[in-house]
């Protein structure tokens, strides 16, 4: 394999490669970071490396495969660590300048798990402050850049993950999702990433004071979904340090990746009931979906519509930032951005009777999405209602709808956190202008090796790895 294949090969090709000793580890990391020195600076995906201290390890790695000694599930393969988990001995920022310099003495349990399998770290991928917005810009440097088009944003939070694995800049990638943080940068920029269930991947280390996690889940980011079901295997699992984590055994994600979908019920929905659509995005998207009934399975259009939830979601959203870094307000806020100033200062406003409504308001949104799914195996949609757009002009018109240009271009992500479901994102298609357009597949509570599944059905049908961007 020459050079460029091996940087956009599968952490499953990888690993056979390493075990018959056809790929050094060294050498493999090593390329990695020639490619992260001549790429990164157009696209700003990482924030921070670590390169004496991932080749120390991969040469340890090597001399194990040399020994034939037992390895972890992730052995050798490069993988980047979105910046919102800390990393004992590597710069965490968060995003924050608040945090610039700040050296961890723990890893998250994230970051402990990857280790664990034997992976190498490559650094630290680029988030906006907190994970707080849907692109990827912060007071640390330039914005992270899409490698479809560099004056494109790349999606967020983990907008650096999606653009390191989109130009080839690491085989593997973890992102987090509090309103669609993997989804949205896995549309924008061509990549798969899931959604796990809530609860199913612990969230534990950080900075910030301890607070409720009402919305977001760690996960897996990569460019085919069995690299996608391998790291969330890793990821999985209860963790007594997370009273949220789901303490039932996942199930195995990486087995029945090719059952297929025949028989399956799914419901195809255009707009939630409530969300302006690119018309070109709904084209390719709904196309995307009557895929699966070529796969045996039957889409159907049944009248799903939801009372647009964002305000109850933008209530618990802010009042569990506040409880994490309201106490910083004071000291830092000209080293904040606007972003989370905002939310900070809207979630120091409200009261506790406005969050037990939002919460009441999530419930019923459960209730309602739980009842449908008693009638479908999956749910379709858009994942995003546009392509990426330039960085600093997100829309405020949809569709020929009016939207919040801050939070009105993810209509379809955020619901799916109030709800705890799990979703992925497929690339499926094109715009007119080649940038990529994810499709949604979201399954009930618990489903990720059905959504995996019907994800996998999807790529050997309409295969997307040979697509590589511009910079790369």
């Amino acid at each position: 394999m020459i050079d460029q294949e091996l940087c956009f090969a599968s952490a499953i090709e990888l690993r056979q490669k390493i075990d018959a000793k056809e790929v050094s580890i060294v050498e493999l990391t090593e390329l990695f970071y020639e490619r992260i020195q001549k790429f990164n600076p157009k696209l700003n995906a990482y924030l921070a490396l670590c390169p004496e201290r991932a080749i120390a390890e991969a040469k340890l790695a090597q001399e194990k495969t040399q020994k034939g000694e037992p390895v972890g599930r992730l052995h050798g393969i490069p993988i980047s660590i979105k910046d919102l988990e800390v990393t004992k001995g590597i710069i965490s920022t968060l995003g924050s300048a608040v945090f610039r310099d700040r050296v961890p003495d723990i890893d998250s349990v994230v970051v402990e798990r990857v280790r664990q399998s034997g992976a190498i770290v490559l650094g630290k991928t680029n988030t906006p402050e907190f994970g707080q917005s849907g692109t990827t810009e912060n007071k640390l440097g330039d914005a992270c850049r899409n490698p479809w088009d560099t004056e494109r944003t790349a999606g967020g939070s983990s907008g650096g993950a999606a653009a390191a694995l989109a130009a080839g800049l690491c085989t593997l990638a973890t992102g987090s999702d509090g309103g669609g943080s993997i989804r949205i940068p896995a549309s924008f920029s061509g990549v798969f990433g899931i959604k796990p269930s809530q609860g199913r991947v612990p969230r534990y280390g950080g900075y910030g004071r301890p607070a409720s996690n009402q919305l977001s889940q760690s996960g897996p980011m990569s460019r085919t979904v069995a690299d996608t079901a391998l790291l969330l295997q890793v990821l999985s699992g209860s963790d007594l340090r997370d009273p949220t984590s789901v303490r039932e055994a996942p199930a195995d994600y990486t087995q029945n990746l090719n059952g297929g979908v025949k028989g399956w019920r799914i419901a195809w929905s255009s707009d939630f009931g409530y969300a302006g659509v690119d018309p070109e995005v709904l084209q390719v998207t709904e196309q995307a979906a009557r895929v699966f009934e070529e796969l045996g399975a039957s889409v159907e259009e049944p009248n799903l519509t939801l009372e647009d939830p964002f305000p109850a979601f933008l209530d618990i959203f802010a009042t569990g930032a506040y409880a994490a870094y309201g106490h910083l307000l004071e000291q830092h806020r000209d080293d904040f951005t606007h972003y989370v100033l905002s939310t900070l200062e809207r979630a120091a406003t409200l009261t506790a009777a406005d969050l037990s409504r939002a919460l009441l308001r999530m419930d019923q949104l459960r209730r309602q999405m739980e009842i449908f799914f008693d009638q479908y195996d999956l749910l379709l949609s858009p994942t995003m209602p546009v392509p990426a757009f330039p960085i600093g002009q997100s829309p405020t018109v949809i569709g020929g709808k009016e939207v919040d240009p801050f939070w009105g271009y993810v209509p379809f992500t955020f619901p799916i956190n109030m709800t705890g479901q799990t979703a992925s994102s497929v690339p499926c298609g094109f715009s007119s202008d080649s940038m990529p357009i994810g499709l949604h597949i979201v399954g009930p509570w618990g489903a990720e090796a059905r959504v995996l599944q019907a994800s996998a059905a999807f790529e050997s049908a309409r295969p997307w790895v040979q697509h590589h961007p511009p910079v790369s």
